[in-house]
């Protein structure tokens, strides 16, 4: 499964990092996802090569503008481009009306259509062919979500000693076998594939959380999960004499959280502008929240930046792409 992140600072942009929007891809797949699109995401899209037209599923977490102003513009690029295949969206139930009404002030007209999925549909819709999604409710000042990405096909490995041991010849019947099809060998026999599968993978899985306060809301979900992206707008300090009416996390709250609950990957992003990439002149870094982090949390450790392309392998490690 790939990550990658188009969008990393909180409420405003940068210099360096746009937005949050962040793109969801299984391995090999053509189509790829979309949580979140903040103003400014188009510019990222192109130059991570990713088309409007591939696009598979947008999920919003919420709507505050630096996760959903860029939207319109989206759809609208993607008819331009002659997208024809309808386009799904799950989202908080008023992000239907305020598309509704954009599209209507504007004119707005797509030469496909818009498959809206309620929040509340999502445990039972099929959003993607190849990932199981599934949206936990978080605590923000507004309606805001999680959304959990697990694999829905594992393949299995074949196992060579039981089939050399059974006299099945390697050739075209372990090639039926591999794919899960039961052969009829050359001698008359019946061979079942499942009697010579090796038991299959964990099927991986990524949440990637919106805006939020209490990380503990994600406790079911991050029991099974692999990676876990969320928010870590402040070090706990900053958050304290920001006080509680903005409702996000400190780098040190999400550590503590991913730590207890055992997710071996955890990414951080959606940074305060107050926070500087390289430390300096004593200003506030993306230093601080790392250090923060690293002292809550013993597993893999990222902080986000822009354009940013992380693979979670078959080993359930999280590594970023080149490396």
């Amino acid at each position: 499964m790939e990550i990658q992140f188009l969008g990393t600072s909180s409420g405003t942009p940068t210099r360096s990092r746009n937005m949050t929007a962040i793109a969801v891809r299984n391995s090999g797949a053509k189509h790829w996802s979309l949580v979140d699109c903040a103003e400014g995401t188009q510019h990222r899209l192109q130059r991570a090569g990713l088309s409007p037209v591939s696009l598979g599923a947008i999920f919003i977490t919420h709507l505050h503008g630096d996760h959903c102003y860029g939207l319109p513009g989206l759809l609208a690029t993607a008819g331009m481009l002659k997208r024809s295949e309808p386009l799904a969206i799950v989202g908080p139930a008023p992000l239907r009306p305020m598309i509704d009404c954009i599209m209507a002030a504007t004119q707005l007209e797509l030469p496909y259509s818009l498959a809206w999925v309620a929040i509340e549909d999502l445990a039972h819709a099929e959003v993607l062919p190849d990932l199981r999604v599934r949206a936990t409710r978080l605590s923000h000042r507004i309606d805001c979500w999680a959304y959990s990405f697990t694999e829905l096909a594992v393949e299995r490995r074949l196992d060579t000693d039981k089939l050399r041991a059974g006299g099945v010849a390697s050739g075209p019947a372990w090639g039926e076998i591999q794919q899960g099809r039961s052969v009829t060998l050359p001698d008359g026999r019946d061979v079942h594939a499942a009697d010579y599968l090796a038991p299959p993978r964990k099927a991986r899985k990524v949440i990637v959380g919106g805006d939020n306060d209490s990380p503990a809301l994600l406790a079911d979900e991050a029991r099974d999960a692999d990676v876990l992206v969320h928010e870590a707008t402040y070090t706990e300090e900053i958050r304290q004499k920001v006080g509680p009416g903005p409702q996000h996390s400190s780098a040190a709250m999400v550590a503590g959280f991913a730590q207890e609950a055992g997710v071996p990957n955890l990414v951080l992003t959606h940074f305060s502008p107050r926070y500087q990439d390289r430390p300096g002149n004593g200003s506030l870094s993306l230093e601080d929240i790392e250090n923060e982090a690293r002292a809550h949390y013993q597993g893999r450790l990222a902080l986000a930046r822009d354009l940013d392309r992380y693979e979670l392998g078959k080993d359930g490690v999280l590594r970023l792409a080149g490396e």
